[in-house]
C-alpha cells in the first residue's frame, strides 16, 4: 500500500490509466481588492486528504480518505474488502466459488456465498433491464477474442454463433433455498468483470460510513464513488478522450455522494482493414459493440453504474439514452463515433468541457 500526500495525488491522477480519474480542483485567485474597498479575508485553510493504492481485482485501487491517525487503516480495510470480493466473484481464479460455478456447467448446481448469489442475481436483473446488452453469462465468449494477440484474428462467423447460443441470463438457475448457482447447459459461464468492482465499491462506501468517514473518494480503474466533498469542493473526475492521449480529458465532472463508471473501446483493441475490434462484446451478437467510442455513467448506485456504462456501449444510444432517463438515479454521457456527444439532461448542465472530444486516434 502506497500512501500520497495531496500535491502528490494531483500527479499521480493525472498520470492515471483509467477512463475516470481525479481531477483536483484549480486554486480559487485570491481576493483582488478595488480602489478604497476593503480587502476581503482569504478563506479558511482547505483540510489536508491523503490517498493510498493497492493493486486489486487487477487494477489500481485509490483510496483518499481526511488526513487522519486511523485513514491508513482505513483505506486498508477497503482493500481487503476488494481481495475478499475478487476471491469470491472472479472468474479467473480457479479456487474462486464463482469458477466453480462455471466448471460444473451442465453437470450440477454449486452452493455459493450469499453476496456471490446477490451479484449474479442483480446481474441477472440488469439483463433483463437491458435486453441483454448487458449479460452475466457473456462469458461464454472466452477465448473467442484475443486482443492481447500480437497477430490478433477475427473469429470465423461460425465459431461466433456458436459460443454466442451459449449467452443466455435467462437460463440462470439460483436457488436461493439451496445457497446454489447452476449453468444448464455444458459450456455456458458467467463473468462477473463489469459489475463486481462495482459492487466492491457499493460495499466499501458503506463500509466507510460505518467507520464514521463521511468524505472519501474511492476510485477502482474506470469507477469512482465519492461521498461528501473535499473540504469546501465538490469532488472532481476527469472523462479520458476516447481518442486522446492516455492522460487526455476532454471534460470534467463534479461527484458529490454519487458514483461514476466509464466504458471505452480504447484500453484493448486491434485494427483490421480499418475496423477496430474492441474487448466490449455485444453478448447477444458475439461481436465488439459498434457506434459508441465510451460512456460514462453516473448514478449514486455504484454496481447499477459499472454495469449500464457497459450496456449503454453495446445499446443504441439513443435507445441508452431513452432508458437512462427513464431511471430516476441515472445519467449518463456518450462520446459517439466521429467524437459526437450525447447527454441525458442531468449531466448535460454538470459537464464542463475542456475540449472538443478528438475524432481520429492521437497513437
Amino acid at each position: 500500500m502506497r500512501r500520497w500526500s495531496v500535491p502528490a495525488l494531483l500527479v499521480a491522477a493525472l498520470m492515471a490509466v483509467g477512463a475516470l480519474r481525479a481531477v483536483e480542483p484549480p486554486s480559487a485567485p485570491g481576493p483582488v481588492a478595488s480602489p478604497g474597498s476593503t480587502p476581503m479575508p482569504r478563506s479558511a485553510p482547505q483540510p489536508a486528504f491523503d490517498t493510498f493504492q493497492a493493486e486489486v481485482m487487477s487494477t489500481t485501487v485509490r483510496v483518499t480518505l481526511p488526513r487522519s491517525p486511523g485513514a491508513a487503516a482505513q483505506a486498508e480495510a477497503v482493500f481487503a474488502l476488494f481481495r475478499d470480493v475478487d476471491a469470491r466473484m472472479s472468474e479467473w481464479k480457479e479456487t474462486s466459488p464463482l469458477a466453480a460455478v462455471n466448471r460444473e456447467a451442465g453437470r450440477r448446481p454449486v452452493p455459493v456465498p450469499a453476496d456471490l448469489r446477490a451479484v449474479v442475481q442483480r446481474g441477472a436483473d440488469i439483463a433483463n433491464l437491458t435486453s441483454g446488452a448487458f449479460d452475466p453469462t457473456w462469458a461464454a465468449l472466452w477465448g473467442l477474442w484475443d486482443f492481447r494477440s500480437p497477430d490478433p484474428e477475427v473469429p470465423s462467423a461460425a465459431d461466433i454463433s456458436t459460443r454466442t447460443a451459449l449467452v443466455d441470463h435467462s437460463r440462470l438457475v439460483i436457488d436461493e433455498a439451496a445457497g446454489t448457482v447452476f449453468l444448464p447447459a455444458e459450456g455456458m459461464k458467467i463473468g462477473l468483470g463489469g459489475i463486481a468492482k462495482g459492487h466492491a465499491l457499493d460495499r466499501s462506501v458503506e463500509l466507510l460510513e460505518g467507520l464514521g468517514v463521511d468524505s472519501f473518494m474511492i476510485q477502482a480503474g474506470g469507477q469512482v464513488a465519492a461521498r461528501g466533498r473535499r473540504g469546501a469542493r465538490p469532488w472532481r473526475i476527469g472523462v479520458r478522450d476516447p481518442r486522446g492521449g492516455r492522460d487526455d480529458v476532454w471534460a470534467s465532472l463534479d461527484l458529490e455522494n454519487a458514483s461514476a463508471s466509464t466504458s471505452g473501446d480504447y484500453e484493448s483493441y486491434f485494427v483490421r482493414d480499418g475496423v477496430r475490434y474492441h474487448h466490449i462484446l455485444d453478448p447477444r451478437t458475439g461481436r465488439p459493440s459498434t457506434g459508441t467510442w465510451s460512456v460514462t455513467v453516473l448514478s449514486p448506485d455504484a454496481t447499477l453504474a459499472d454495469a449500464l456504462s457497459t450496456a449503454f456501449m453495446v445499446m443504441d444510444p439513443e435507445e441508452g439514452r431513452r432508458l437512462a432517463q427513464r431511471l430516476s438515479d441515472v445519467e449518463a454521457v456518450w462520446v459517439l463515433a466521429g467524437g459526437e456527444v450525447l447527454a441525458t439532461r442531468g449531466i448535460a448542465t454538470r459537464l464542463r468541457r475542456l475540449h472538443t472530444p478528438a475524432t481520429t486516434p492521437s497513437r
